[in-house]
This record gives structure tokens, C-alpha cells and sequence, in this order.
């Protein structure tokens, strides 16, 4: 995770952010803090790095590439106002003696917000962010079976709005942000999917993230939670409104870094 000292809307590169919208630092630091406290009582350890004055939305690490054991696949952003992130996460993976191997220059993917595992396939999303043709160099780098998902709807720009995978079998989805193609493959990917309603998907129940059976979300209807429960999940939320005028929950805020891919 990365504190959100320098976190503000600059600019417009997802339908969430507008400039004259304005961020309170304040609370965006006390959220922010209190999410860290919620990671780690549901037993995560949180691991920080350092902020950049230049590149506000650092604060959202999820977009910093993807993981598989020690190797680091490093994002290659579409938008000329994070490009500068790619360095600096670059370097701090190298330091931590992480294999780092480069996408071609050529294509762009967005990292684990465009990339969640589940199962032993990797399930991609591709069109606002990240190209489909960086889904066969990642399967190729990897060694892991990527299924592609096409986002057709600009408010949904991350897989990671989403899907959320909550273990083997289950998982959140919102399939109205999906092709038909896309639907279909998760339909039969995904054994039990709890789908989520508009108003459900809009304040980001899929952005979550599943620490045991904690599942940690910025907002939990009470549909959804009952459902959560039933499956023995426990729905802890952690309010990250700050964050959300950027477009970005609590996945966002977050990568994991015990990520091995496949079974």
C-alpha cells in the first residue's frame, strides 16, 4: 500500500474523476489508515512504500503490475498521467530482489486491477486499459492460462470493479459491465457468482479484497451481505469515499503480494 499524502484529481482519465471535485486530504489520510487498521486485524500484514509528489494516483497500488511468486510483471499504463508510476514501482520490487520481467513496450496492461486469479487460470480485462493481445505474453510469461473478459461499459475500466473472487468457487461479479463473450466465460468459470445489482456494482461491492473469509469492502448492501454470510464470509467495510471520487475502492488501494498463480 502507498499513503495518500500527495492523493488529489488532477485530471479526467475514468468517468469517477472530475477536477473540480475536490479531495480532503485529511480524511483521505484518516480512511486510509483506518483501511490499513481493518487489513490488519483481519490478519493481513500491510507492507508501505513511499509516496511521489509527481503521481497522485500511486495511492492506488493494485495498478502497479502483477505478481506470481517472486516474479513481477510491471504495468505499462495507457494514460500519460500514471506512466511515471512504472519506474518507481520497478525499482522498489527490484530492491526487494524480485524477478522483474518486462511486458514489450508495445502493449499496455494495468497490472492486478486488469488481472485476478482464480482457480488455475488468470482472468484478464482488456479494452479501456490494457490491450487483449497482452493476455498470451502474460500466459507466455507466466506459465499460467489466461481468460480474457472484455469491459464494454467506461464506468467499469478495471476488471477489478468488476470480479471478486472470494475462493475456488465463488465470486462477485457484474456481468452487465462484460461482453456477451465474457459472460459466457465466466459463467463457466465461476460455479456460484453472486451478481451484483446497478446500484451495487456503482458504489463498488466488486472492489474488494478477501483476507480468509473477511472480505473487506467500501460499501455492503444488505442483500449482499446476507449472501456473503451465508456462503461464511464475514463483510467488514472500510469507508474509502475519498478514493472513490478517483475511482478507486478498496482493492485499489491494495496489492497482494503472496500471489502465486495456478493451483
Amino acid at each position: 500500500m502507498c499513503p495518500p499524502q500527495h492523493f488529489t484529481v488532477l485530471y479526467e482519465i475514468n468517468p469517477w474523476m472530475h477536477r473540480e471535485v475536490s479531495v480532503d486530504r485529511d480524511l483521505a489520510q484518516s480512511q486510509w489508515e483506518c483501511l490499513v487498521a481493518t487489513l490488519r486485524e483481519a490478519g493481513a500484514e500491510v507492507v508501505t512504500m513511499d509516496a511521489h509528489p509527481d503521481w497522485p494516483d500511486m495511492v492506488f497500488t493494485a495498478n502497479a503490475g502483477l505478481l506470481h511468486g517472486n516474479q513481477f510483471v510491471p504495468s505499462h499504463f495507457r494514460n500519460p498521467e500514471r506512466q511515471g508510476e512504472t519506474p518507481i514501482f520497478d525499482a522498489w520490487f527490484t530492491e526487494r530482489g524480485y524477478d522483474v520481467d518486462r511486458l514489450p513496450e508495445e502493449l499496455d496492461h494495468e497490472g492486478a486491477g486488469d488481472a485476478l486469479p482464480f482457480g488455475d487460470v488468470l482472468v484478464s480485462g482488456y479494452r479501456w486499459r490494457s490491450d487483449a493481445a497482452s493476455h498470451a505474453v502474460l500466459s507466455k510469461m507466466t506459465g499460467v492460462a489466461v481468460r480474457s473478459v472484455e469491459l464494454v461499459d467506461e464506468r467499469y475500466y478495471h476488471l477489478d470493479i468488476t470480479f471478486c473472487p472470494l475462493d475456488d468457487r465463488r465470486a462477485m461479479v457484474v456481468p452487465e459491465a462484460w461482453d456477451h463473450y465474457g459472460v459466457r466465460v465466466m459463467k463457466e468459470l465461476v460455479p456460484e457468482a453472486l451478481v451484483l445489482e446497478p446500484d451495487e456494482a456503482a458504489v463498488f461491492h466488486a472492489n474488494s479484497v478477501v483476507i480468509g473469509t473477511t472480505v473487506v469492502m467500501p460499501a455492503c448492501s444488505a442483500r449482499v451481505g446476507r449472501q456473503l454470510e451465508a456462503w461464511g464470509f464475514t463483510p467488514v467495510v472500510a469507508d474509502v469515499g475519498e478514493f472513490l471520487k478517483a475511482g478507486g475502492g478498496v482493492r485499489c488501494l491494495t496489492l497482494s503480494l503472496d500471489v502465486t498463480l495456478g493451483r
